[in-house]
């Protein structure tokens, strides 16, 4: 039987086929669309069964090759660009991709996992899962918002689980350019220049304490596997922390793990503040009301479901990945 992971070679997508070859599954059929064809080096380190192109693959399952033969979807091909203004792009892409892989999976009676998203809250203060809680400002999270109404609507034979990851951060999101976690860019920025930038204070918070749930990819992995092993279980689930942090707090934890890799001692807030190694810039202008300054997972679904795994914190899953990109640039 065959596992198929779309967007393999993407940033949560990768994590995922190493996760299920750490379990000794190898029969993974990875689907991605390598126009970006430096994103091969996220899947070097895997092992899997065949690579479609995303077009290829769609051929390949409207024909019928994988009747009969997949034990899961795991669906995490998306546009994730929150800026991505070209709204027919993004729902053929978000929307009506994901609506052929539920269609084909409950017509297999195969588990659906999919990757929805914390951007359908908006800016609403509350983060059930509930359509009351649900105001997209922009494209993407409409399109995320659009399929998460169809799965409620639709009755399904097997299992159908879609998880709105909150920020995530972690390794193998290289790629990603501006779209890559606030912890990637804090380190990079550090590295190369000596400081870090934050936005300053905007809605009502001070410089850099916009708040955000930030969750390690390690967790949403975690989060993932445990709904594959759960087949009876179904839904849509937040997968964050369901604890909000601040940015400054990120690019603490993301600065001394820069300063421990040289040798040297941790700084607090303020003595990185008073040497100049946080800087406060100017809020984009194209950012305001499309922003959210705060999130925060409501994790009484996730819990109720049955997962009861403790989450990392910024403090320790920054300072982890960090650590792991010193290593790597070394």
């Amino acid at each position: 039987m065959t596992y198929i992971v779309t967007g393999a070679v993407g940033f949560i997508g990768a994590n995922l086929v190493k996760a299920l070859n750490a379990r000794g599954i190898k029969n993974v059929i990875a689907v991605d669309d390598l126009t970006q064809g430096d994103r091969f080096t996220n899947l070097v380190d895997c092992d899997i069964e065949d690579y479609l192109d995303k077009d290829e693959f769609l051929v390949a399952l409207g024909r019928g090759a994988f009747n009969g033969v997949v034990t899961a979807v795991l669906h995490q091909g998306a546009c994730s660009d929150t800026t991505e203004s070209n709204g027919r792009y993004m729902m053929q892409n978000n929307y009506r991709y994901s609506r052929t892989l539920l269609e084909f999976c409950s017509a297999q009676k195969a588990p659906f996992i999919y990757a929805s998203s914390a951007a359908i809250y908006g800016d609403h203060a509350e983060f059930r899962e509930s359509p009351e809680c649900e105001k997209p400002l922009n494209v993407y999270g409409y399109s995320k918002y659009l399929f998460d109404q169809y799965v409620r609507q639709h009755k399904s034979a097997a299992q159908v689980v879609g998880l709105r990851y909150f920020n995530v951060y972690g390794p193998r999101e290289q790629h990603k350019g501006r779209m890559a976690s606030v912890a990637f860019h804090f380190f990079n920025q550090y590295r190369s220049t000596g400081k870090v930038r934050l936005f300053e204070g905007s809605s009502g918070y001070g410089n850099g304490e916009q708040r955000r749930d930030f969750v390690s990819v390690e967790d949403v992995v975690k989060v993932n596997l445990y709904f594959l092993d759960n087949p009876l279980k179904s839904g849509i689930y937040n997968c964050g922390t369901g604890a909000a942090q601040s940015f400054n707090e990120v690019a603490v934890a993301a600065i001394n793990a820069c300063r421990k890799s040289r040798g040297e001692g941790p700084l607090a807030l303020a003595a990185m503040q008073a040497q100049g190694l946080i800087e406060y810039i100017s809020f984009p202008h194209d950012l305001k009301g499309k922003y959210q300054s705060y999130t925060q997972a409501d994790l009484t679904g996730l819990r109720a479901a049955g997962y009861s795994s403790e989450f990392l914190t910024v403090q320790k899953g920054v300072s982890r990945y960090c650590e792991i990109l010193a290593a790597l640039s070394s």
